[in-house]
């Protein structure tokens, strides 16, 4: 997402921007960096769902995601994928969960994290399907699928972006997505929700942020160039094929949906009685 954007931010804007990985300890790295940055528009952060679990998941946080930061925009959303390694001998959600029953704890899905949408989205399927895979987390969502397509582990509940690839050139096999409808990137896929898991929903998404306390003339300026950027046909077709869906807001619209996204997984991390020193 960063390296699509930055590019024609930079261009906009008369300034070079330039995309920076913190990854580590659940996004909570690059978040707390930004987080302590100047508010003076030149540090920005692409919030992900994964930093709305981890304010209920980690018991202990250097920032606040609502307190620290200035929201932009929301970009865009995307669904997960449930992808398995070829050797996996099922082609669909009930065929896979006959399986996981036939072998509890046997199954593993990796993750890019504890905490992390995929890792959720893997316990919300055990929660409602009664079955018991094994949560086996990653460093990030590359070695994560690494990992799947080199047989260390069955599955994934992966993000579209870093699972489609690898499903296009056949090295995993792809069995639904994880959205109450079918993704348009992947048409012929069901959703869980369809193949019989009621209320089965998860997913990711993406928006900016910059340090709380930056100008608000600062941010509509952003928000203004950010939302010229993402109207571009070649971001959109960039994006649309990575399985990104563009999804963009003003700055009180983002807000109240990072703050609502808290409380949503916040009460699924209660739940299932998860936690992270």
């Amino acid at each position: 997402m960063a390296r699509v954007i930055a590019p024609k931010l930079s261009e906009l804007l008369g300034q070079q921007v330039v995309p920076e990985n913190r990854g580590g300890a659940g996004a909570n790295i690059g978040a707390e960096l930004a987080a302590k940055s100047a508010p003076d528009g030149y540090t920005l952060m692409l919030a992900t769902i994964t930093n709305a679990i981890g304010a209920s998941l980690y018991t202990r946080l250097n920032y606040d995601l609502v307190r620290d930061f200035a929201t932009i925009t929301q970009l865009a959303t995307t669904p997960h994928i449930l992808v398995v390694h070829p050797s996996v001998p099922v082609k669909s959600v009930k065929e896979f969960i006959a399986l996981a029953k036939a072998r509890p704890g046997e199954l593993a899905y990796s993750s890019s994290g504890s905490g992390s949408a995929a890792h959720l989205a893997g316990e919300l399927f055990n929660s409602l399907t009664g079955v018991k895979t094994v949560h086996v987390p990653y460093k990030g969502g590359g070695p994560s699928m690494i990992a799947l397509v080199g047989g260390e582990v069955s599955l994934a509940f992966a993000t579209m972006p870093s699972a489609i690839g690898y499903v296009r050139a056949g090295r995993l096999r792809g069995i639904a997505v994880t959205t109450a409808q079918r993704s348009p990137s992947t048409p012929q896929l069901p959703t869980i929700a369809e193949t019989g898991v009621a209320g089965y929903e998860a997913g990711s998404w993406y928006g900016l942020s910059a340090p709380a306390g930056t100008s608000k003339e600062i941010v509509a300026r952003l928000h203004a160039e950010t939302l010229k950027v993402m109207a571009l046909p070649d971001v959109k077709e960039r994006l649309f094929n990575a399985g990104f869906e563009i999804v963009t807001s003003n700055p009180e619209q983002f807000a109240a949906f990072t703050r609502s996204e808290i409380q949503k997984w916040g009460k699924l991390v209660k739940a299932a009685g998860l936690r992270v020193d």
